[in-house]
Parts: C-alpha cells; sequence; structure tokens
C-alpha cells in the first residue's frame, strides 16, 4: 500500500488521475508541530460504504483539544447535508489550517472490497471498515500525534464497536455513536476530507478495462439509482464482468452478471464430493485400523514399552 503526503485539495485530483485505481493508499496531510505537544482528538468517519460503484474512503482529522472549536467555526458539518462546492471549500480550508490540523484518509479500492467479501474465510465490510479505522488511529500515534480523545462514527452496533477500540486503545477516551459525523466537529472534519476524496478520485477515475465514459455518466453510484443501473448494464463483458470500479460482491451487480454474463460451473474434486477428505488432526492421531510398528533401533535391541517401573 503506498503512502503519500497531499498539501491542498487540488493534489487529490492530480495524484488520482496519475495512478492505479486497483490498489489501496493513504493520502496525509503535514502533521501540524502543536498536534505532537498539545493533547489532540481525533475524529474518524467514511465515505462511499453503499455505492456499488467506485472506493471506499476513510478518514481521521485531529487537532488539538481547545481548537475543536476552530473547525465548527470553520463550518465543519456532516457532509452528507453540504454541497459538493461547500465540502471543497471546506477541504481547501482544513488545508489551509495545517498550522493546527492534520487529516489522513486510505482510500479502498472496489476490488480490494470484493476480494474481501467473496473470499473463502468471509470478511465483511464491517471488518474492512473496522480495520481501516484503527490503522488510520494508529498510523496517527506512529506519526507522533499526541492523541487524548477517539470519536468515531459507528459502524455495527456502538457499545461492541466501542469496547473494541478501547482494549485496543486503552490510553484513550474513545466515544463511538451514530452521527457522531454531525456531533463532533473533528468527525465532521474526516467526513469530508472522506468525502472530496472519494469524489475527486471518481472525477478522475481510469479505466483500464477500455471502457469509456458516457454524457450520462454514471449517476451517484448507489444501487437503487436508475442511472447506475443502467450505467452497470452498459458496461458488462459477457465474459469477463465488469469494469474494476464496479463492486461485484453487491447484489445489484451479481444479479446483473446472473441475467447477462455467461454461466460458470465449477467443477468440484471427487473426494471433497464425497466428503471422503481427511481432517488435518487425522495426520497427527493414532489410527484406528492399522497397528503402529515399531521402530527397527528398538526391535534390533529387543526393547520394548513399559508402562511403569
Amino acid at each position: 500500500m503506498e503512502d503519500s503526503s497531499v498539501n491542498c485539495a487540488e493534489h487529490l485530483g492530480k495524484y488520482f488521475s496519475e495512478r492505479d485505481n486497483s490498489s489501496n493508499v493513504i493520502l496525509s496531510s503535514d502533521i501540524p508541530a502543536i498536534c505532537k505537544t498539545e493533547k489532540c482528538c481525533l475524529g474518524v468517519d467514511e465515505a462511499g460504504r453503499g455505492p456499488v460503484l467506485g472506493p471506499m474512503v476513510y478518514g481521521v482529522a485531529y487537532c488539538p483539544l481547545d481548537k475543536s472549536a476552530s473547525l465548527k467555526k470553520l463550518g465543519c458539518a456532516d457532509s452528507k447535508v453540504l454541497t459538493e462546492e461547500k465540502r471543497e471549500e471546506l477541504f481547501g480550508k482544513l488545508c489551509e489550517g495545517k498550522d493546527y490540523v492534520g487529516w489522513s484518509v486510505e482510500v479502498i479500492s472496489p476490488n480490494s472490497i470484493c476480494n474481501s467479501m467473496l473470499r473463502r474465510q468471509k470478511y465483511s465490510l464491517n471488518q474492512v471498515s473496522h480495520d481501516s479505522a484503527i490503522g488510520l488511529i494508529k498510523k496517527a500515534v506512529d506519526d507522533g500525534v499526541n492523541i487524548a480523545e477517539v470519536f468515531v462514527d459507528t459502524v455495527g452496533p456502538a457499545e461492541k464497536y466501542q469496547e473494541k477500540l478501547s482494549k485496543i486503545f486503552p490510553e484513550f477516551k474513545i466515544t463511538v455513536a451514530s452521527k457522531a459525523d454531525a456531533t463532533y466537529p473533528c468527525v465532521s472534519a474526516a467526513s469530508i476530507c472522506a468525502k472530496v476524496a472519494r469524489d475527486r478520485a471518481l472525477q478522475v477515475w481510469k479505466f483500464e478495462d477500455g471502457v469509456e465514459k458516457s454524457e450520462d455518466g454514471w449517476g451517484s453510484g448507489y444501487p437503487n439509482d436508475p442511472v447506475t443501473k443502467k450505467f452497470l448494464q452498459k458496461n458488462i463483458d459477457h465474459v469477463f464482468g465488469f469494469p474494476q470500479m464496479v463492486r461485484m460482491s453487491w447484489s445489484t451487480a451479481d444479479k446483473i452478471l446472473q441475467e447477462s454474463a455467461a454461466p460458470v460451473e465449477w467443477e468440484e474434486e471427487e473426494d471433497e464430493a464425497s466428503g471422503n477428505t481427511p481432517s488435518i488432526s487425522s495426520y497427527f492421531g493414532a489410527s484406528k485400523t492399522k497397528k503402529r510398528s515399531t521402530h527397527p533401533y528398538f526391535r534390533e535391541r529387543c526393547l520394548k514399552s513399559t508402562v511403569s517401573l
């Protein structure tokens, strides 16, 4: 995974236009010196969890505890209630406030999400989300940010998630809550950073699959959007399926695959199908049918096992 620095909003679009979209990446601001000495609050939120198209982006934003009001004064709020123009404006202000606020985002590619959710040992979207959030918090710690409090917009039951994070980070005061992005300014800032990063990535998305963006575009990316559904139906290959922008593990995409792509039948090996595959533990236990032979060393010396002396 790459780890790159971004100093302003313009760098995001340029960066995404020049890179391979199939791998994950972490982008970060410079770390303000004050955040290494003063006790800080850190907020965590995501953008793009539900769409069938594009990456999911997790973000963190941090600042000294006594600067939290400054984030609110900037206008930081839940990114979902802000216009795209307002989010861009606020992201620019967060970048300009580099003397007291810092941020990081992890851009998780669509194929990375699919590979996780479709592998034999299930790795759910909640697990992907938790691991990303935990990784970004650990990165801030490793970078020297003096974290005192952490605020997280919940994924799944808030109490269980808070208990999990508290065990990993016992030195921090952890608060996990629903709608945290509308309550805590540092979570609002994280939400804005994540949403702007996802929007910029989609605006300049490079299709390695030969797909060209139509005039209609692809809509919001959410499964119930008619424009998104039209994009999916138009850009499916009969053999290879969808371009890498699509999360094929989503039910909307899977349904179109079942209807429009070539059917695939997977052959099962005979011993797997018949259920005769030996378990791993069977190689370590004593055989019930075969008598265990004595090693030649013991036979040649007429030595036998005893149970007592």
